[in-house]
């Protein structure tokens, strides 16, 4: 075993349980006998989004990250042995943090820094996430290669390529703790609603449901393993077939002759079981260390499924690893404290919700800028982000904008963009007489309040004058009064619109249920292709200089909006305090 010279907290894998493991802890029993025990250790994680080393790029506080997943699951091997243990990442690795994009994009010469690591810590298996596959081709395609080479099995089975063979491999086979074990993967079947075509060309994405169900029966007559085990990017979903991104318990319910399913996608930590099978759920960003076990009795003699998650300390780290790639953070690090500009002006995406801001008119700025569109469509695509005034560094666009999406322009009619922005809003506002903002309680949230959902799905608009008026029902609350040059506003004209590429391919469905644009008619409404969103976000601070609240917020490039009445601009601040506390 790697790395034998730390000798803290090696003692027991009980200790580590008893101090980490969260207090919800599910077990699934299948006739367990006494006869032969055998015990394996399933650690999982997902959605790590670039959280690869745990020093900041600049001042401020430590993260969590996978040189602290590192020690944990080191500590794990070492108590019960590296036989027994696997480790499974469910998927969006290559995404979400300067340390992704200077790997992706900036330096392709350096063998990448992720397959790297995944060798180090000894992955079994990763599977690809929708963000992975946003890296697009000559990035997952040489990850594929790294990978094979380092013996991680980089998964995705339900991505049929011409002939119907998986452009990804779909499964590999371990022997551990005495059994074989079957290890399957798929990444989300959503994908071609969400990113631009060229992202993932020759290949398709099918529906897990009933996919994995036919692949299990399948590989269990053809490999007759002890274990099967399914990691999917797929969010742990409701449980009712109706979200194609998130079938985890559509597959929990539904699925035979499977011990463990892990899935990802939306972030939430969570873990179940039945009688036969346990679900993992990590979260994200390595805050969580999925563990299941699974101990089985023997041939006949049944199995128990045990499944918690451990929360990972930034005050524990693996030593070794820190100082393997500490000149690979130094690489990045540098990278991300180069200056690309200015602000004169403070950005919050929080301000983002409860109206016009400075973060969103620059993103609307930037889109009308670069497109020569007459309307833009955006939304906050970071919860609670925040920029400082002064210099504007590379680290500081991936905050702005954390995505690799592309700029498109699309024409729509004016009666769409007025249908889109009641859908948009409705989403966001109306939620309650309580309370403007579609919110509830959350144990998860710091301030014990979350929105219902997703924010990277409240566009707002610009290049137009309109207001919105949440109380009223929908359908009536959106009143656009002229263009932002003051010129009339027609429903029956056709205007260019800016969006990005998750929009324009069909992300949040605003298109499609909100502007009534079917889904197989989208592609034809796009007329031009821009490059990514945040490449123009740079190349903005590099023509202006100095970034500021008037040049961002000029009402003659942008328009204006607003809540209306007065008295709902101040019931939005309320529930914006509630949301993100004082600011």
């Amino acid at each position: 075993m790697k790395r034998h010279t730390r000798t803290f907290f090696r003692a027991s894998l009980q200790v580590i349980l008893a101090v980490c493991v969260s207090a919800l802890l599910i077990t699934a029993v299948q006739g367990l006998g006494n006869s032969g025990r055998r015990t394996l250790h399933v650690l999982s994680t997902n959605d790590v989004h670039g959280a690869w080393f745990d020093s900041s790029y600049v001042d401020g506080p430590l993260n969590t990250s996978l040189q602290n997943v590192s020690w944990y699951v080191d500590s794990i091997r070492c108590a019960e042995g590296e036989e027994n243990v696997l480790l499974i990442d469910a998927g969006d690795c290559l995404q979400g943090d300067p340390a992704a994009f200077y790997f992706n994009y900036e330096d392709s010469l350096t063998p990448h820094l992720f397959a790297r690591i995944a060798k180090y810590m000894k992955y079994d298996a990763v599977v690809l996430g929708n963000h992975d596959i946003e890296t697009g081709h000559k990035v997952y395609d040489r990850m594929a290669r790294l990978m094979s080479e380092a013996g991680v099995a980089f998964l995705a089975g339900n991505t049929p390529a011409a002939g119907g063979t998986p452009y990804f491999p779909e499964y590999k086979v371990f022997r551990r703790a005495g059994m074989k074990v079957l290890v399957l993967g798929y990444t989300n079947a959503n994908i071609r609603n969400w990113l631009d075509e060229e992202k993932w060309s020759g290949m398709d994405f099918v529906s897990l449901v009933p996919l994995v169900q036919e692949r299990v029966d399948a590989l269990r007559r053809k490999t007759r393993p002890d274990v099967v085990i399914v990691a999917v990017h797929s969010g742990t979903g409701r449980g009712d077939g109706l979200v194609l991104e998130d079938q985890g318990m559509d597959l929990m319910n539904s699925l035979r002759g499977v011990d463990l399913v892990l899935c990802a996608h939306d972030h939430r930590q969570y873990t179940c079981a039945n009688d036969s099978m346990a679900l993992v759920n990590s979260g994200a960003k390595a805050a969580f260390l999925g563990h299941a076990r699974i101990d089985s009795g023997g041939k006949g003699q049944g199995k128990r499924i045990s499944a918690g998650l451990v929360r990972v300390g930034v005050d524990r780290e693996d030593a070794d690893m820190v100082s393997l790639f500490h000149p690979d953070f130094l690489k990045v690090k540098e990278f991300v404290n180069r200056k690309v500009g200015r602000l004169d002006v403070e950005l919050r995406a929080s301000d983002a919700y409860a109206g016009m801001s400075d973060y969103l008119n620059l993103i609307h700025s930037v889109q009308l800028r670069y497109s020569g569109a007459d309307i833009s469509f955006a939304a906050p695509l970071t919860l609670d982000g925040t920029v400082r005034a002064g210099d504007v560094l590379s680290l500081d666009l991936t905050t702005i904008y954390p995505f690799e999406n592309r700029l498109y322009r699309i024409g729509l009619k004016g009666s769409q963009i007025k249908d889109y922005l009641e859908y948009s809003y409705d989403s966001w506002i109306g939620g309650s007489s309580s309370h403007i903002l579609r919110m509830k309680p959350s144990e998860q949230s710091a301030s014990g309040w979350r929105l219902e959902g997703n924010g990277f799905n409240f566009d707002s608009a610009a290049g137009i004058v309109y207001e919105v008026w949440p109380q009223k029902p929908f359908g009536r609350r959106i009143r656009i009064i002229s263009m932002a040059d003051g010129s009339e506003f027609r429903p029956d004209a056709v205007y260019s619109v800016a969006v990005n590429s998750y929009r324009g391919a069909g992300g949040g469905g605003l298109l499609e249920y909100g502007a009534g644009i079917p889904a197989d008619e989208l592609d034809a409404i796009v007329t031009e292709r821009y490059p990514d969103v945040r490449d123009l976000v740079k190349e903005y601070f590099l023509e202006y200089g100095n970034v500021n609240s008037e040049l961002v917020g000029n009402s003659a490039v942008i328009g204006r909006w607003s809540f209306e009445p007065a008295s709902v601009r101040e019931k939005i601040m309320t529930d914006k305090k509630l949301l993100f506390g004082e600011i």
